[in-house]
């Protein structure tokens, strides 16, 4: 089950989507747990603490205008640093504070 991520990555992701995004709601979920063995995740010792699967919400103006390809993309380069350190993969939900509020 996912977990609200409260890691080291999750706090750099954190920190650094707030900084570019200035998102009015951002959830950061683990859901590392439900990828033991999966290309990317470490065995062994290390394996519950890898951080390597995130699943984000994300709710900013900073996405208005922009198509959901591209904010993907957006988010993807923010947190290239990131992938090159051992992130995995990212389950996204990117909108803006309309988009969100019409849900």
């Amino acid at each position: 089950m996912a977990a609200e991520a409260t890691g080291p990555r999750a706090q750099r992701v954190k920190a650094l989507l707030e900084e570019k995004l200035s998102p009015v709601v951002l959830e950061i979920m683990d859901e590392s747990d439900r990828h033991a063995g999966h290309i990317g995740r470490p065995r062994g010792p290390q394996e519950g603490v890898a951080e390597t699967h995130f699943r984000l919400t994300v709710v900013s103006d900073a996405f208005d205008g922009i198509s959901r390809v591209a904010r993907s993309r957006m988010v993807h380069s923010l947190l290239d640093p990131e992938f090159a350190d051992g992130l995995h993969a990212l389950a996204l939900s990117l909108r803006t504070p309309a988009e969100a509020a019409a849900r």
